[in-house]
């Protein structure tokens, strides 16, 4: 499956968490999707995060947390991850139509091209 594809998976299972208010090791996502290691998460993940963040939605990836750190991933370097965590807990997430593999794939390209000419990482 491609990246968008997968990032709507993840995004059922970052939802369900949310209505839990969970948090998922990168680990225990990879486990869910049947993965056999959590270091191929990070494009997926930033599908959505783009899509979040072009869309004005709090970051449902902050949700997914390293092990060791209970960290996200360098995406999410300078927010203030508990206001961040309790506006993704608060957030009527099912009442969003889920994204298409093409919304995710959108929102990526353009968030990476803006990303890029700001010099970001």
């Amino acid at each position: 499956a491609t990246w968008p594809a997968r990032a709507v998976q993840i995004w059922q299972i970052l939802v369900g968490a949310a209505q839990n208010r969970q948090t998922l090791t990168y680990g225990r996502l990879a486990e869910l999707l049947h993965f056999k290691g959590a270091g191929t998460l990070g494009g997926m993940l930033g599908h959505i995060f783009y899509f979040c963040r072009e869309n004005e939605l709090p970051p449902l990836t902050a949700l997914v947390v390293n092990h060791d750190t209970g960290l996200p991933g360098e995406g999410l370097i300078g927010v203030d991850l508990n206001a961040a965590r309790e506006k993704v807990y608060l957030l009527d997430w099912y009442g969003i139509v889920p994204p298409s593999p093409e919304e995710f794939e959108a929102a990526f390209d353009r968030g990476k091209k803006t990303q890029i000419a700001a010099g970001e990482r």
